[in-house]
């Protein structure tokens, strides 16, 4: 029997929903989750009521076996029982009261049909219970239903499905054949290649997590995708996703699907472009009024879903784009839809992993097994950090008072008495406890719930744009603040309060919680199990390094043991560094030169155009042309002499294989720089692991170095070498957090340095 499984949330909104997106505003109802209301509204309940009820029911049409899951909030058990379906709001409940939302009867009927079946009820209650953010008001609304109304509407509502239904089963049929006739897509798997297919397929299999450190130009895109795939045609998984920093992780994931696809696989694919890049309209303004794609897109988009799905595979840009023109939908929501019915997605971090723009409908459908894909992981953790972190202007609270209408008092009160808690407050920068910020973050939630009704009713009012502007960062201030505990701080500077996360391991284990399996890997994971524990490893979690498939004697690393790059040192130490680097770089051929900061980079610089002459280097901001240029001076015929910084763009996900680039060199061991913030870090982690000082700047320090240091080695063939400047490379802990493959020659004297590379040129003919 062929089965399509579905979560009642995700049948209700593809058949019922109508309608124009209008992003001027996301209703609270919609945009806060309400899990407070959720759970204020369950305490309150009597205790007939049962809460967060598992409901699944199977039926059958025309062939089809529909499994169809969800969750009550909650159920009354008594002589006549009610399901209630609870919404948290911010509009007036009495403009609820008279109107019907038919999605959310839709939703709690279907609740209620699954329980009177099980339970061989005749009649049910139906009851929407609507919380009011802002008063705490409750509205209930009920209605009786017989069981045969019921099944009527769950069947019809099944029937609304069916015909897509019928291609999801088709389509599972044709893609699991296909991925069961895939061979790897290169004659043989290189070294390390097989060892890491074999730790990712297990991991899924096992239903497990793993952190895996594989060495730069082992292929680490394909190796990771193709056992997923080979274990989604096995039934192991639905879905897969391969999360990203940057567009280089794209690029080559995005290669390694394709190369697959034209090995004939069948995969329903999409690669997530973000919303301001897929936008066809005029600007970038989601709301009925300025885009005719936002206008009743939702009474189109079905039909646009049914028509790429039956045309395209692969769900690219332009062919959402070419859609979404044919259906005048919206791209970016209609790209979003499509995720529910790909695959295999790849996307940035922020999609699983940031609170504000998470794809929450995989979350919350647990019948949905999917694997997470994380690529170059040791990225994860300051972006894990920057996700759960926010702040609130003080100028944007004075300003939104100023332009704020004066007849919305309650806004503008909240806004005074958090202005006026903002000064009770010591001055200068302070570090505080949650508990001293108490008056101002209710101050800053009550503003934000009042806000709604102007921006409900009064778009058209003068500077609405920014008062959204500022709305939006204030909802994300208070949306942190959710999961604020004893891993956060509060931080109040001059004109501002900010809140910062320090520890994101426990929010993390709990995301973790919904994938099947989540591999995580990247050529720079050491120490391993730092980043397991930081990124929600638990004691499942499987750890594995693999060996560098290239030849060791390609790579020559100098490690210079006399120079100190110390912030006290450095003035002094510039002269003595270039020497170093026209040492190192004397031959022909291309050299990047990574150093910890830009003013250190730009300092060093100066003076060596000044000694040697050309040079390039990257600069503070830069468009994607700019570093496209940058990247064209590393031809196979030039010598470009180029300055960089750790960390950055060029530090790592650039390929320049063979004499594109023949070495680098490391200034300074890459400590991030000392900093109030960066020392909250490390007093914290002191407290919690007795690790403060390496887990707030060795380990992030040392990370980059290894990034910037594979640029050099790519593939099997490619020689180069490497020159560490500073003596803390050769002195514990740091030496031990080197790659242990590196065949390290040190020296003090540049006539040591000229001879070990006349002896590595000679043998290598270089």
């Amino acid at each position: 029997m062929k089965e399509v499984r579905i979560s009642v949330r995700n049948l209700i909104e593809f058949v019922k929903r109508s309608g124009d997106i209008d992003r001027r505003f996301f209703s609270n109802k919609r945009a806060v989750e309400g899990i407070r209301a959720h759970q204020k509204v369950q305490r309150e309940y009597s205790k007939d009521f049962l809460t967060e009820v598992f409901l699944r029911t199977t039926e059958e049409i025309e062939g089809i076996n529909f499994t169809v899951e969800g969750r009550a909030d909650g159920i009354e058990v008594t002589d006549q029982v009610t399901v209630d379906e609870i919404k948290s709001t911010t509009r007036e409940l009495e403009d609820l009261e008279k109107e019907e939302n038919l999605m959310h009867w839709a939703q709690a009927k279907c609740y209620a049909y699954i329980y009177a079946k099980d339970h061989e009820l005749d009649e049910i209650n139906v009851m929407l219970t609507y919380y009011q953010l802002e008063s705490e008001e409750i509205l209930n609304i009920k209605k009786t239903f017989s069981f045969g109304e019921l099944r009527d509407f769950f069947m019809g509502t099944l029937v609304e499905y069916l015909e897509f239904s019928k291609r999801i089963v088709e389509w599972k049929e044709t893609r699991d054949e296909s991925i069961k006739k895939l061979k790897f897509p290169f004659k043989s798997f290189r070294k390390g290649q097989r060892d890491l297919s074999v730790a990712v397929y297990n991991t899924i299999d096992d239903q497990n997590k793993l952190f895996v450190e594989a060495p730069t130009g082992i292929g680490k895109s394909i190796s990771t995708i193709f056992p997923t795939i080979k274990a989604m045609g096995e039934d192991k998984i639905d879905k897969a996703f391969y999360l990203v920093a940057r567009s280089t992780g794209k690029n080559a994931a995005k290669d390694a699907l394709e190369r697959l696809l034209n090995k004939k696989l069948r995969l329903k694919l999409t690669i997530v472009t973000a919303k301001d890049k897929i936008c066809i309209n005029d600007k970038v303004a989601c709301n009925p009024k300025d885009c005719p794609y936002a206008k009743g897109h939702f009474d189109r988009v079905n039909d646009a879903i049914i028509d790429i799905f039956d045309a395209c595979d692969n769900f690219t840009r332009e062919n959402i784009e070419k859609f979404a023109r044919l259906h005048m939908v919206c791209p970016f929501e209609y790209q979003l839809d499509l995720l529910d019915f790909s695959d295999f997605i790849v996307c940035d971090y922020n999609y699983i992993f940031d609170p504000t723009v998470y794809l929450k409908r995989f979350f919350e459908n647990s019948m949905l097994r999917f694997t997470l894909l994380v690529d170059e992981s040791h990225n994860l953790l300051e972006r894990g950090r920057e996700m759960y972190s926010a702040e609130v202007s003080i100028p944007d609270l004075e300003r939104l008072r100023e332009i704020f209408p004066k007849k919305r008092k309650a806004a503008r009160k909240h806004l005074t008495n958090a202005l006026e808690e903002f000064q009770k407050l010591d001055s200068g920068k302070t570090f505080y406890s949650y508990e001293s910020f108490i008056g101002f973050n209710g101050e800053v939630e009550k503003t934000v719930f009042s806000m709604n009704d102007f921006l409900t009713k009064d778009k058209d009012q003068e500077n609405y744009e920014e008062v959204l502007d500022i709305y939006f960062s204030l909802f994300n201030y208070i949306k942190i603040l959710e999961y604020y505990n004893k891993d956060f701080v509060s931080i109040k500077d001059e004109d501002k309060i900010r809140i910062k996360s320090l520890d994101i391991a426990p929010i993390f284990q709990n995301i973790l919680r919904a994938p099947r399996s989540s591999v995580f890997f990247s050529a720079t994971l050491n120490p391993i199990k730092y980043y397991g524990k930081l990124l929600g490893a638990d004691e499942e979690t499987s750890y594995y390094k693999i060996e560098s498939p290239f030849d060791p004697n390609n790579l020559l690393v100098l490690r210079n043991n006399k120079i100190s790059t110390v912030y006290r040192d450095r003035e002094e130490s510039i002269d003595e560094i270039i020497e170093n680097l026209r040492e190192f770089s004397q031959d022909d051929g291309n050299y990047i030169f990574f150093f910890p900061s830009y003013s250190y980079m730009e300092a060093v610089y100066d003076r060596y155009v000044e000694i040697d002459g050309e040079a390039i280097k990257q600069e503070r901001e830069m468009t994607e042309g700019e570093r496209e240029e940058f990247l064209n001076n590393f031809t196979f015929s030039s010598s470009t002499r180029a300055f960089a910084v750790m960390g950055g763009v060029f530090s790592e996900g650039i390929d320049l294989i063979g004499e594109r680039l023949r070495g680098v060199a490391i200034i300074s061991v890459g400590l991030p720089g000392l900093s109030y913030e960066r020392n909250i870090l490390k007093s914290h982690f002191q407290k919690k692991y007795s690790r403060g000082y390496e887990y707030a700047y060795i380990y992030p320090g040392m990370i980059k170095v290894i990034q910037s240091a594979g640029r050099v080695i790519r593939t099997e063939d490619d020689r180069g070498k490497i020159l560490l400047i500073d003596k803390r490379f050769s002195l514990e802990p740091y030496k031990l957090l080197l790659p242990h493959h590196w065949q390290i020659f040190d020296f003090e004297k540049l006539e040591e340095m000229e001879a070990i590379l006349k002896n590595f040129t000679k043998e290598k003919g270089i």
